[in-house]
């Protein structure tokens, strides 16, 4: 017998334990790879499946894979036959694309298996996966959250209801931006498929505008965080480079990803908002996607109204609203979207009419109008429609309409379906964003409301969807104290004071509906101690701050003030600074200007024409001092004034169309704002003088120093510039 020598027994089995670990060791050499599930909508036309290996392969590897049907079948779901492809050396993972088709048919989801036939180099530890074919031509349902005029409105404002219960109507906090912020985190909470919408107007109005310039609006905006933010006229009331330096601000947040959108509005090459493009800033739509269908949203602002109300630089084009889009609805339907909104800042009825005009829109966020929609009478609120409003595009199909009244207020929630390329349905909730504090009466008779009617009151709004108490969102609220001390320490020195309700008014024979005009309970054909009539001879504010002007430009025998320029009514009491900026929040200085007597005329029918021909803004009706009129509205173009007349050496004479007057106005109207193109023509031939007096602090002056801080009370209806009017 042959026998093994204990030596060679040994180095046998070192030999067979090397053999041994060698195999191990090259089997276990190879990449583990690992085939994922994937899943794709119909409509994207390829499904991709990633292959990933656990580390980087020496050398390149073919795979081969083959899909296998299941609800989803060969040919008519899904492209069959072998797929092929090869991860480099070096590399991890590869894509392995499988065409699907889209049969435009609504039906269940539908899945397919693919299988790595060979893989020679690696060790496949995964070789099957699932392919989820995601069905896309069902309904889709898309929830806009939207606001627009905020117009700096960061506190809360003083508001009234009527809930029916035993002491009427009471006093409660409306809005403020931390409630916002904080309404809009809770329905993202709750809701699928969301989209948050500004409409535009984002600032001016307060004195957070007037010390911060739209910074501290940027900052609080970004607590929401916005997807889309539609220019508005008042967004251009500071120029273009302010505006960019706005948007700017908008932009700081990393973790805030904002659109500014508005079609429209074609800034030059070269200008501060298209310093290298012209979409530096501004693109006029974006595209969303929901549930593999897109939707996309078209900016538009009101042209007229902004290119005369506003300053945006002469070179940044307004194109028309109607015209515009329908070329860019034309332009997405081209691409092959089929869902169309307009986020647009154009007034309520002018939304109604744009939706009219064109085809192929099916919904429109707006702004502008302040309009408030809902039926909120129960709760003492005047409506201006309901919400969503429902009419029809230029082709007879359904077109839904949304606005979110103002000031930080209301948060609109509105709840769109599509199905086939068309608006199926919409509806929603406009929540009125309230405190949780009901008081009544004024001043040190101020009460808070006692038990039981508190417990009443919160249980009424607690049934009512549209009225929602907030506690404002804790990041935001940080923020608005940050800015608000040194709101409050600038704004609190004592001014003057108002004798009676200075009540506000465009023009005369137009009442605003949706906002404040005077104090809760005054009537709309409001009557001042001196028997100046509301709806006769127009704004009680207005025609004061006027005589301010006039006052204060020490040269100057009339003022001129449009009226739009005045922003707020005054209540009886106190005047800080506080409410004089609000009253005037732009950055207009005084300017008086030398005008014949022709040229004033014209310059008052150019105001009356801008609202009456060019369906622009009411704020353009004229107000004066030492000057009156009786206006005739059923009148053509330069036939509406007549028995105008001048205050001078306390005696009213008729004008002298032929004598130089000193008119004092602000310098947005003396650069033609408004629709004043004489005012802007003889600034052009150096028939100026700015005062460098800021317009607010003109009407500051004119309580502290004219007035020697004595009560400032309603001119008599002599005094007034609007005498008479004759309505159609």
């Amino acid at each position: 017998m042959f026998r093994i020598k204990p030596q060679s027994q040994l180095l046998l089995v070192l030999v067979g334990l090397l053999s041994a670990h060698g195999a191990w060791a090259n089997n276990n050499s190879q990449p583990k790879l690992t085939l994922n599930n994937a899943s794709a909508y119909e409509n994207q036309g390829v499904i991709s499946f990633s292959i990933q290996l656990n580390r980087p392969t020496s050398k390149s590897i073919k795979i081969n894979a083959v899909p296998l049907p299941g609800t989803a079948k060969p040919a008519r779901d899904f492209r069959p036959g072998a797929q092929r492809v090869t991860i480099p050396a070096g590399a991890k993972s590869a894509t392995i694309n499988i065409p699907i088709f889209d049969n435009d048919v609504a039906e269940p989801d539908k899945s397919f298996k693919l299988r790595i036939a060979s893989a020679p180099g690696a060790k496949v530890v995964k070789g099957i996966a699932k392919g989820t074919l995601l069905d896309n031509d069902g309904p889709l349902t898309i929830n806009i959250l939207h606001i627009n005029d905020h117009h700096s409105h960061l506190q809360p404002d003083a508001g009234r209801l009527n809930l029916g219960t035993s002491g009427g109507a009471f006093d409660i906090s409306f809005g403020g931006f931390p409630r916002v912020t904080a309404k809009i985190k809770a329905l993202e909470n709750q809701l699928d498929n969301i989209v948050k919408v500004h409409a535009g107007d984002a600032i001016t109005g307060t004195l957070y505008y007037t010390l911060f310039k739209g910074q501290a609006d940027a900052d609080l905006i970004n607590t929401a965080c916005f997807d889309i933010f539609a220019l508005g006229n008042h967004e251009f009331d500071d120029g273009d480079a302010a505006l960019a330096q706005f948007l700017d601000w908008l932009n700081s947040d990393p973790n805030c990803d904002t659109a500014t959108v508005a079609a429209n509005v074609v800034p030059a090459l070269g200008t501060p908002l298209a310093a290298n493009a012209r979409n530096d800033y501004i693109e006029p739509y974006v595209i969303k996607e929901f549930d593999g269908q897109q939707v996309g949203f078209i900016g538009i602002d009101i042209a007229q109204k902004t290119q005369v109300s506003s300053q945006p630089f002469e070179s940044t084009v307004f194109l028309d609203e109607v015209e515009t889009a329908q070329y860019y609805v034309d332009e997405l339907k081209a691409k092959g979207i089929e869902n169309i909104v307009l986020v647009t800042h154009y007034g309520y009825q002018n939304d109604i009419n744009l939706a009219n005009q064109i085809s192929g829109v099916d919904a429109i966020i707006g702004g502008d109008s302040h309009a408030l929609l809902g039926d909120l009478s129960a709760f003492g609120l005047a409506s201006s429609g309901p919400y969503p409003t429902s009419t029809l595009n230029k082709d007879g199909e359904p077109v839904c309409i949304a606005q979110a009244w103002q000031y930080s207020w209301v948060v609109g929630e509105l709840n769109v379906t599509f199905e086939d390329g068309k608006l199926a349905s919409c509806g929603g909730v406009p929540y009125l964003l309230l405190g949780d504090t009901f008081t009544r009466g004024s001043g040190v008779n101020r009460t808070v409301i006692a038990e039981p009617e508190a417990t009443e009151i919160r249980s009424i709004i607690d049934a009512a969807p549209q009225l929602n108490i907030v506690d404002p969102d804790p990041q935001a609220q940080a923020i608005l104290d940050s800015y608000a001390g040194q709101v409050t320490e600038f704004s609190k020195d004592v001014i003057g004071a108002a004798g009676e309700w200075l009540c506000a008014r465009r023009m005369p024979n137009r009442p605003r509906s949706g906002s404040p005009e005077c104090g809760q309970g005054v009537p709309a054909d409001a009557v001042a101690d001196s028997g100046a009539q509301l709806s006769i001879n127009g704004g009680f504010i207005q025609q004061i701050v006027t005589d301010a002007f006039r006052a204060r430009a020490f040269r100057a025998d009339i003022a001129l003030q449009n009226a739009g320029g005045v922003r707020i009514q005054l209540a009886p009491g106190n005047i800080t600074i506080g409410d004089a900026y609000p009253v005037l929040p732009f950055s207009n200085t005084l300017v008086e200007l030398d005008l014949t007597g022709q040229e004033v005329v014209d310059s008052l029918e150019e105001g009356l024409g801008n609202i009456l021909d060019n369906n622009g803004s009411d704020g353009a009706y004229p107000y004066g001092s030492a000057i009156r009129w009786d206006v005739d509205l059923t009148q053509p173009r330069g036939q509406r004034f007549s028995n105008i007349e001048i205050k001078k050496d306390g005696v009213w004479l008729p004008i002298d169309l032929n004598a130089t007057y000193v008119v004092v106005t602000n310098s947005f109207l003396a650069g033609g704002g408004d629709g004043y193109a004489t005012f802007r023509k003889a600034s052009d031939e150096g028939r100026v003088t700015d005062t460098f007096i800021n317009y607010a602090q003109g009407l500051i002056d004119y309580l502290q120093q004219t007035l020697s801080g004595e009560p400032v009370k309603v001119p008599a209806p002599s005094e007034f510039s609007t005498q008479s009017v004759i309505a159609p």
